[in-house]
């Protein structure tokens, strides 16, 4: 019996979310530890039989040490048996070339070794968690997903964001509130090569931002320039003296030249801004 309160919306949600999980009969998710793949990882785990739902989660250079600790404890606290996949998309030169279609070079990594995990394991696929709201025409990743055969239980569903967000509150996923976390590789400029180096750098200078309590937060690498995006609200935070000096002083020391706070604040996926006009 699922602990949802009689809110008629979020029970609509959860039936929707049922009847697109529970034919699967078993299957491997395929977990971030975001509030999307956490929500799918609850799902599996109430509507499909005991044992046969495996949370995998691909571990690379461009993957936060943090967020890996994070997945594996959510997997452990529902339950859910939670296996680690070493990907090596940054041997792949195309991934390392960083074009616009970089996302479908990792993707296809993770979701390749995901499948032979899921097929060893005896399970019937591999879901993700896109949504309903997810721009799969900016997401070259959903192509690779598409062509690996893996399912979408949340946009099948017909789940925005808002929903996930509200849906994952009320079952109590300490998910449901979390921000975005896309890998470091997102914070290197489309045609910058994505090397271990780079991800060192923007990783140190991250972890500066989270040391001085800013949640939301994205270090944009420009060669010799630290670009900072916060929450328009947290700029002024970030100006106070003693704040902007051990910003400025700790993301130096990660390896920049120059910090620069970017006026226009944090938006998602602004890395997106620079290709207007150009295919992805």
């Amino acid at each position: 019996m699922s602990p949802l309160p009689e809110d008629p919306d979020l029970r609509r949600h959860w039936e929707a979310l049922r009847a697109a999980v529970a034919p699967l009969g078993s299957a491997a998710v395929a977990f971030s530890g975001g509030a999307d793949s956490a929500l799918v990882l609850r799902a599996c785990r109430e509507f499909l039989p005991e044992g046969r739902v495996v949370a995998l989660t691909g571990r690379s250079g461009s993957l936060k040490p943090a967020e890996l600790e994070r997945a594996e404890a959510l997997a452990r606290d529902l339950g859910v048996r939670h296996e680690v996949i070493d990907t090596e998309e940054l041997r792949d030169p195309g991934y390392v070339a960083n074009g616009p279609d970089r996302c479908w070079h990792c993707k296809t990594e993770l979701y390749g070794k995901a499948g032979e995990r899921a097929r060893d394991l005896g399970l019937a696929c591999v879901v993700d968690g896109l949504n309903l709201d997810d721009r799969i025409e900016e997401r070259p990743g959903a192509r690779a997903a598409a062509e690996h055969g893996v399912r979408s239980p949340l946009r099948e569903a017909g789940l925005g964001k808002a929903a996930v967000r509200a849906l994952s509150r009320a079952l109590g996923l300490p998910t449901w509130d979390k921000p975005a976390e896309p890998c470091l590789s997102s914070r290197i400029p489309f045609g910058t090569a994505v090397t271990p180096e780079r991800l060192d750098r923007v990783r140190a200078a991250e972890a500066v931002l989270e040391g001085l309590g800013f949640r939301v937060h994205r270090v944009r690498h420009h060669d010799t320039v630290a670009r900072v995006e916060l929450p328009a609200a947290d700029l002024a935070r970030a100006l106070e003296p003693a704040v902007r000096r051990a910003l400025v002083e700790g993301i130096k020391a990660a390896g920049y030249s120059f910090v620069a706070l970017d006026l226009e604040g944090f938006r998602s996926g602004s890395a997106h801004e620079a290709l207007r006009g150009l295919p992805v």
